[in-house]
């Protein structure tokens, strides 16, 4: 087949953010399609793509996958409106290709939710098989989190959603609650798949990976790490408060490393130095490569999110698969399905949400139990191995896409 894979922040390993889309497309192409991947420009992202953009758009082969990148540039860092904008700029260039590029089927992945429009115009108006994957539920989560109240705009994005779903041909949903999600919206019949984030072993159980540790945390400590997005929805404040207590208590044998980037990094770092938070250290984002030195060095995962009941069973974080695939034991602070594997596979803490003193608690029985917590790692990557291994995930990813329309 030839496919149209829509994925505004699309990025290769080199990237510092999260490579299912090219993992994905890769899979396809050892299985003997072809695939051509629309993007945008990322921040924190890498197409593999340098040469000069000509007319809005540069393109070239990176590693197999034929990739045009449109010249809209996205970073978190932007106010609402301007990213808004953006997505709906890559929209409607998305929907020009998809009406006249050769293709027999039409992918495309969310965030955001207009990712969906070049497949439903390409359904309707060219007879087009579209698959539609949904990465989290709008407008069900801008809602939660109260970044979009405007009535008009929920409705209009819940019109979009409906369209997108039922438009579609097969969907694929990340975690339980976007399934779930989903059925409630598109046709009594129609495919749904569950196929999560996976777990990376070629990369991050890479036997020359060197474990590195940043200034400030001695080979002694217990090194926390923390690695993605700093935004609203990743609710970091829960670990600064953890921080405050570790610090009362006078634990400054455990440290808190943040990797990564986001619109509340300077309000985190200016909290933490105000408080006098010598136990928490944020470092840049660095590509994955050099993020498993980083993840081999520390002794505790933090899958961290916002107190919010929509993320419970409604997203498929990278950095905890990246966590299995290291095989480091997991600090999650909020409940759902993720809480539910770290109890039932003893790989990990869940501690309440907003808790901060059961925070530093479980930080402390990490610090004061070595030989519990690595064999919290080993049920870790065993977990990792039985569930999300990538390769068995890509191949149902491949098998839903062939089997469509």
């Amino acid at each position: 087949m030839k496919i149209l894979y829509f994925h505004q922040h699309f990025s290769t390993p080199l990237g510092s953010t999260g490579t299912r889309s090219y993992e994905m497309a890769r899979a396809l192409i050892s299985s003997g399609h072809e695939v051509t991947m629309i993007c945008g420009s990322y921040h924190g992202g890498v197409s593999g793509l340098d040469g000069p953009f000509v007319k809005g758009k540069r393109q070239g082969e990176v590693d197999g996958i034929q990739v045009v990148e449109l010249e809209l540039i996205y970073s978190n860092y932007q106010s609402l409106l301007k990213r808004s904008l953006i997505f709906l700029k890559f929209a409607m260039r998305s929907i020009g290709i998809a009406l006249r590029e050769p293709c027999d089927l039409v992918f495309a992945t969310t965030t955001p939710l207009t990712a969906g429009l070049p497949g439903i115009f390409a359904r309707w108006l060219r007879g087009k098989r579209f698959v539609f994957e949904v990465r989290d539920l709008w407008p069900e989560l801008p809602r939660a989190m109260g970044v979009i109240t405007n009535p008009v705009i929920l409705w209009l994005m819940s019109v979009l959603e409906w369209a997108s779903y039922r438009s579609a041909h097969a969907c694929i949903g990340l975690s339980p609650g976007i399934v779930e999600g989903i059925k409630k919206r598109s046709l009594p019949h129609q495919p749904v798949a569950m196929i999560p984030n996976g777990c990376d072993f070629e990369l991050f159980s890479a036997v020359d990976i060197r474990a590195r540790r940043p200034d400030g945390v001695l080979d002694t400590d217990l090194m926390a790490v923390f690695t993605g997005a700093h935004g609203v929805a990743n609710g970091l404040d829960a670990v600064i408060r953890a921080a405050a207590v570790l610090m009362q208590r006078g634990r400054d044998d455990i440290k808190l490393v943040f990797i990564g980037n986001g619109k509340l990094k300077p309000a985190l770092l200016v909290e933490a130095e105000e408080r006098k938070l010598n136990n928490c250290i944020f470092l840049d984002p660095v590509p994955k490569g050099e993020l498993a030195g980083y993840m081999k060095g520390a002794n505790v995962g933090l899958m961290i999110l916002a107190n919010i009941p929509a993320f419970y069973y409604g997203t498929s974080p990278n950095k905890f698969f990246d966590y299995l695939s290291i095989g480091l034991p997991v600090l999650n602070n909020y409940p759902g399905w993720l809480a539910g594997m770290i109890k039932e596979y003893e790989c990990g803490y869940a501690v309440e949400p907003e808790n901060a003193e059961q925070f530093a608690d479980a930080l402390e029985d990490a610090a004061d139990h070595r030989q519990k917590l690595q064999s919290m790692g080993v049920r870790a990557k065993a977990l990792g191995k039985k569930e999300f291994g990538r390769e068995a995930l890509a191949a149902q990813f491949v098998e839903c896409l062939e089997n469509a329309g």
